[in-house]
């Protein structure tokens, strides 16, 4: 948090004060369905809020529609509840015009990458220094159990009673493909995890989508249980950690390698070296090894969680700031009422 001015201490700067768990709880009844994953998600946030040192009055929340958006009343910060699909739109305008804040974008499956799709993969591209936490339950839950762009092809839900026939979005590999420097994913209910991947996006310089596999257990119960339930995600899935090869299972006996034909493929070690497996490289300048693992899928090979790739670039709002700058160093300053009258003028009586 930056220090304080107590202007009746003679301007001296007073210690920062130190933020807890409970300053970012807002007083709003949470209204989520009992059980619902978003609950966890929200307890994580707040939890590693107060590590970002950031005040309160500089941090802004903003969603679209859907149960994930009733996020920033829950957060005792600023906070727009905006439309369905344009939080990241809100959210550029808002960074654009104060760098200094912390924003965040809350968004679901449904909204996020149907209407909201195109504002996405702008922000994204941009590279505006927000944070996106996309929570994928892989239905619409707010309208009560229609299929979204998440959902699996064949599923029946109450909008496609005979299965989904269209296939399915991969949001991360919307999100790499756009170019995004910081992609991760964890679980609602892996919380440690959780909480880690937040953190790693909140001190990112740049924009950084998450992915939150969330469980609706009204709608869509169960949807990710059969490789995120403890008895069996050691074995089906896998947690990526830069700089170390590709290995999972209860016994730490397989692995990941890249084929001759460049597929991956999951191997038993024995059968074959750790040094056949692939090294995770999340600060790799190119996308190529992200997207594959991003593509990675249950039953045919373990879901990866984790950071898929942190990398930096330029900010968006730091370049912008520096071309308004060029431009008044070698314009001048601008008159407002010079250009209104300038160019071709017309009275109309």
């Amino acid at each position: 948090m930056s220090a304080n001015i107590d202007k009746g201490n003679g301007g001296e700067q007073t210690p920062p004060v130190k933020l807890t768990k409970k300053d970012f709880v807002s007083d709003q009844e949470v209204r989520w369905c009992p059980g619902c994953g978003d609950y966890a998600i929200l307890a994580q946030v707040q939890k590693v809020m107060p590590e970002l040192g950031i005040s309160r009055e500089n941090t802004v929340f903003v969603s679209g529609i859907g149960c994930s958006s009733r996020f920033p009343y829950y957060m005792n910060t600023y906070g727009f509840h905006s439309i369905h699909g344009r939080a990241p739109a809100v959210a550029t305008g808002i960074k654009a015009s104060n760098p200094e804040l912390s924003v965040w974008v809350i968004t679901g499956d449904g909204d996020a990458l149907s209407i909201g799709g195109n504002h996405l993969i702008h922000a994204i591209r941009r590279n505006l220094d927000i944070n996106i936490i996309l929570f994928n339950n892989r239905i619409y839950g707010l309208t009560k159990g229609q299929y979204s762009p998440t959902s699996e092809f064949g599923k029946k839900t109450k909008s496609t009673p005979f299965g989904v026939i269209d296939y399915p979005l991969n949001p991360l590999s919307v999100a790499l493909a756009a170019e995004a420097t910081f992609v991760g994913r964890s679980v609602d209910t892996h919380t440690a995890h959780l909480q880690m991947i937040v953190e790693r996006a909140m001190h990112h310089k740049g924009v950084s989508f998450v992915e939150v596999y969330q469980n609706c257990n009204i709608f869509n119960d169960g949807a990710f249980d059969m490789f995120t339930d403890r008895a069996v995600k050691d074995d089906r899935m896998i947690e990526l950690e830069h700089g170390k090869p590709l290995m999972f299972g209860k016994e730490r006996n397989k692995g990941i390698r890249m084929r001759s034909d460049m597929h991956l493929e999951v191997v038993e070690l024995g059968d074959h070296s750790e040094d056949s497996l692939i090294v995770h490289n999340e600060k790799a300048p190119d996308t190529y090894l992200a997207y594959m693992l991003a593509r990675m899928e249950y039953p045919d090979y373990p879901v990866p969680v984790g950071v898929f790739r942190d990398v930096e670039r330029p900010t968006y709002e730091a370049m912008m700031d520096e071309q308004i700058k060029a431009a008044v160093a070698r314009l001048g300053p601008g008159d407002l009422e010079k250009l209104i009258n300038s160019g071709d003028t017309w009275i109309v009586e």
